[in-house]
């Protein structure tokens, strides 16, 4: 597939902002593992192939396994990830989901459970930059590297 636009040639302020809100979860805190199962379940759910790449290569470097990668898109069904991983799992999919329903009370009381304020915020805007860049990904036919 042919790349259609390119975002930071356009418009390369444009890009910086994205870029800015990586820096923040950067320096967030946030699990690494946790960082890159929101990013690559998010992916999976867009069907952004360049991010599901990148982040599990990413996921691979950080030392998680490659059965949980190959299991995260059914990580509901297998007990290989902690009741954090999960509620913050049920969170990315209700937050990429939100079109087709609001963030159900229970889901988002699971995840308050297990994180504190900080990483609450910092995986809402994991969550909330990851689905960003995936829809700038496959609107723009970014290749994979």
């Amino acid at each position: 597939m042919k790349e259609r636009f390119n975002l930071s040639k356009a418009d390369p302020k444009a890009f910086d902002a994205m870029l800015n809100l990586e820096k923040y979860l950067a320096a967030s805190g946030l699990d690494k593992i946790l960082f890159e199962l929101i990013k690559t379940r998010a992916s999976q759910i867009n069907g952004c192939a360049y991010c599901i790449n990148m982040h599990v290569r990413d996921a691979l470097k950080y030392g998680e396994s490659a059965q949980r990668l190959f299991l995260l898109n059914s990580w509901h069904e297998t007990d290989l990830f902690t009741k954090k991983e999960r509620a913050v799992l049920a969170l990315t999919e209700a937050m990429t989901l939100i079109a087709n329903h609001p963030v159900s009370d229970s889901v988002f009381e699971e995840a308050k459970k297990h994180l504190t304020d900080k990483e609450m915020a910092a995986v809402i805007m994991t969550i909330v930059t990851i689905n960003a860049w995936n829809r700038i990904a496959i609107t723009s036919r970014t290749a994979l590297d």
